[in-house]
Parts: structure tokens; sequence; C-alpha cells
């Protein structure tokens, strides 16, 4: 297993990147207007990578081992749900040959609803930050319990 002591952002974008120019090329899904592009990765409180990736197809967020203890080992599409300040959230377990073992949450596929690069960034700045965050209050000093939705999540609702 491969274990990322380093932000893997740099890596990411190398990786994907290839697979935009090869394996996704010409594939109609694929938002010409997007390019590769990792955003806010950091430790998650488990001690793993955590941040948004995007691609021409998609935009997940996707988790990466930072250290042996904690990680999940289970078969790529397997599902496993990751806790964050801001909640639980369920990952897909996937693997790429030069990248190893991940986990991904897909928020758009495919991820037509972006016009441009600067709007996908600022999407995915606004999802890494949110995901780090505590839950807000609800009025009258609890705190929201449901699990929220990942459109709920980004602020589009239920």
């Amino acid at each position: 297993m491969k274990v990322w002591t380093t932000d893997p952002s740099s890596k990411l974008v190398d990786v994907f990147s290839d697979i935009a120019r090869t394996r996704m090329r010409d594939v109609p899904i694929c938002n010409p207007a997007l390019r590769v592009e990792a955003v806010g990765f950091q430790h998650t409180p488990q001690g793993h990578w955590a941040g948004v990736m995007i691609t021409p197809w998609a935009i997940n967020l996707l988790g990466l081992p930072g250290q042996i203890d904690g990680w999940p080992m289970l078969p790529a599409c397997s599902k496993y749900d990751w806790r964050f300040p801001s909640g639980e959230y369920e990952f897909t377990v996937a693997d790429e040959e030069r990248i190893g073992t991940y986990h991904l949450c897909s928020l758009f596929s495919p991820a037509f609803e972006f016009r441009n690069q600067e709007e996908a960034r600022l999407t995915a700045l606004a999802v890494a930050h949110a995901l780090f965050a505590e839950p807000f209050a609800v009025p009258g000093g609890a705190t929201a319990s449901a699990v929220p939705t990942r459109r709920a999540f980004l602020g589009l609702g239920r």
C-alpha cells in the first residue's frame, strides 16, 4: 500500500492529467472548460489526506492514506464511511496504479454545470473548507445530528 507522507496534490495532478489525455480523451462526459486540479488537500483527523479533485469528467472528494494505521484495507468498489468535522460521508474505494488505493466521494459527475475552471475551483475550495468545518448549531443550542447529503453539504438543499 502506498502511504502519502507529504501532500499528494502534485502527483494527483500528474496522474489525472495523463488519464485526461489518454483514457478520457474525447469521452462525451468530459467538460472541455475544465482541467485537472487538486484543491485543498490536508490531513484528516485520522491522519490521512483529503481534498477535492477537479477533472474534466467529475469533481470528487478524494482520500488517500497518510499512514497505515486506521486506513481500511478494502477491495476496489467497496464503500467506506469517513468521518470529518462536518459529518460522515460515504466514499468508494478505488485503485490507480500510480496512486495506489484511494477513496472517492462523487460531488459532480459529470461536471457540466461549470462554465469555467474558476467556477469549479471556487466550488472545490468551498467544499474543502466545509469538509473540515464543524456543523452549524441549530436554533435552541442543539447541533444538527442528521448526516447531510452531498447536495446539502454543498448548500444546494437536501
